[in-house]
């Protein structure tokens, strides 16, 4: 859902179309993961050469006692500082992509940060027995600021060289021209890391349309130009990006949900300034840009070890079942067989992941006659379940063959239970954040009291998996499911 786009002076979304989405090599999630890593360990090295720099002027110019210290010595308190260094930027802040108006944040902590560092370690010096040179600590503490504030101004000229490629880009639009469009204008512009790239300003205010929007600062030298109002998805899609920020504080509650279904029209995030009502939704990230909190409606985003051991997990257990249960699966379809006519096998259509549908297999549970999608029973006593039928619901046994589906990849052995194409068709827009992940055999609903009701009815407990999931709460969730299905209930 991202793009990028260039940098030019004057008008800045003119070159806009030099620069396709689909040229861009490096999406802005894993830009921005590589940017911070990379930012983490050029700060480490730049304190540990400022601190050996600090010792090698202070021995060459004969400042102070000129005591020659160890290597080993130098090495430690070099690596020491370093690591403090970075462990008090990322406290700070320094590692969380945001920026600040003409940049003065990120010197200010570029002083600040060494400087604290450097208090902090020289009473230790003397307890762990360094006698390290005061007048180093001094020139170090000239010299760290100093070359930590120009890499990050090579880093920045790296990154927007990089973004001026189309690497790690997301085209943003702002509605709203007035001083807070302004403000998440500058904001944007002045914090590159983000790798969000405003392009173009929509305001409902005609006479404003084809004027210019200038960032804060005194440079004045990028714009955008403002376009005629009101936000539609034909508009939103004609600019090529992929969120919306509404910068109107006052927008009242029916405009903000007709802006709202544009974005969503249009596949666009969409994130609001603080004082606005922020339509319900369980997956936000907030962004606070020197004081500007911008909050964004996100789809939920698996960390790629969590991914892998999911993944793995669910092909090594279902495997392992499918072997070790294959005699007690042959009984039981044919006990199922004998009980009533038809399959022993019940096949029917679910909506999977991202609403894409899949063959879902379970143990044929009612008769025949009965219709093939309709409400699932919520009693025992349904007409429509067979006596075998009974058995197997209870125990759970029915589910057994969707093991094969996790096997395929259609499901995982943890998630939201997959439901019907017709239900999902009535789904709003809260119940299709289930559809965001892969739909599993069990979960929190299936160990709830409201399982006797349908799935939809209790969004809840698929919303609190969605928000908290993790490879050790989906352990938790077997573990459960095993102690319940022992239980009989």
């Amino acid at each position: 859902m991202s793009a990028p786009e260039s940098v030019v002076p004057q008008v800045y979304a003119d070159s806009l179309p030099a620069v396709r989405p689909e040229r861009q090599a490096i999406s802005r999630g894993l830009f921005r993961r590589i940017l911070t890593s990379t930012e983490i360990v050029l700060d480490f090295v730049t304190c540990v050469i400022g601190v050996c720099l600090a010792y090698f002027l202070y021995f060459s110019l004969n400042i102070g006692r000129h005591i020659e210290y160890p290597m080993k010595e130098v090495a430690v308190v070099s690596s020491v500082v370093g690591l403090l260094i970075v462990l008090l930027f990322g406290n700070d802040g320094a590692y969380n992509g945001g920026g600040s108006l003409l940049r003065i944040r990120e010197t200010e902590r570029a002083i600040r940060i060494p400087a604290q560092s450097l208090l902090l370690l020289l009473p230790f010096t003397f307890l762990l027995d360094l006698s390290f040179s005061r007048a180093s600590f001094l020139i170090a503490l000239i010299l760290m600021p100093l070359l930590l504030v120009l890499e990050k101004h090579i880093v920045v000229s790296i990154v927007r060289g990089l973004h001026a490629r189309g690497h790690g880009l997301e085209r943003v639009a702002i509605y709203g021209a007035g001083y807070s469009g302004r403000r998440v204008l500058s904001a944007l512009l002045q914090s590159p890391n983000l790798g969000l790239r405003p392009v173009t300003i929509v305001d409902d205010d005609a006479s404003l349309t084809g004027t210019c929007v200038y960032e804060l600062g005194y440079k004045r030298n990028r714009s955008i130009s403002v376009q005629s109002g009101p936000v539609t998805p034909e508009l939103l899609q004609s600019c090529r990006c992929s969120m919306l920020v509404v910068a109107i504080p006052s927008l009242s509650p029916d405009k903000l949900a007709e802006v709202s279904e544009a974005a969503k029209l249009a596949r666009m995030r969409i994130s609001f300034l603080p004082g606005l009502t922020v339509p319900e939704h369980d997956c936000m990230e907030s962004i606070d840009i020197d004081g500007l909190l911008l909050t964004t409606l996100t789809d939920p985003v698996d960390p790629w070890y969590y991914s892998i051991a999911k993944r793995s997990a669910d092909i090594i257990i279902s495997s392992l079942l499918l072997l070790a249960l294959a005699p007690l699966l042959l009984v039981i379809m044919l006990l199922v067989r004998l009980d009533s006519s038809g399959s022993s096998v019940f096949v029917q259509k679910r909506v999977g992941k991202n609403g894409c549908h899949f063959n879902m297999y379970k143990f044929r549970s009612m008769h025949t006659r009965a219709p093939e999608y309709g409400f699932s029973p919520t009693g025992s006593d349904d007409p429509r379940i067979t006596g075998m039928g009974r058995f197997l619901r209870k125990t759970s046994l029915d589910e057994l063959p969707q093991l094969v589906n996790v096997l395929m990849g259609d499901m995982s052995l943890v998630g939201p239970r997959p439901e019907m194409p017709f239900i999902v068709e009535s789904y709003n827009l809260r119940h299709r954040q289930r559809l965001q992940v892969t739909p599993g055999v069990t979960g929190l609903w299936q160990l709830s009291a409201d399982r006797a009701f349908q799935i939809h009815e209790n969004i809840q407990y698929d919303l609190y998996y969605i928000r908290n999931r993790s490879f050790f709460m989906d352990m938790a969730i077997l573990l459960h499911t095993v102690f319940f299905a022992m239980r009989g209930v």
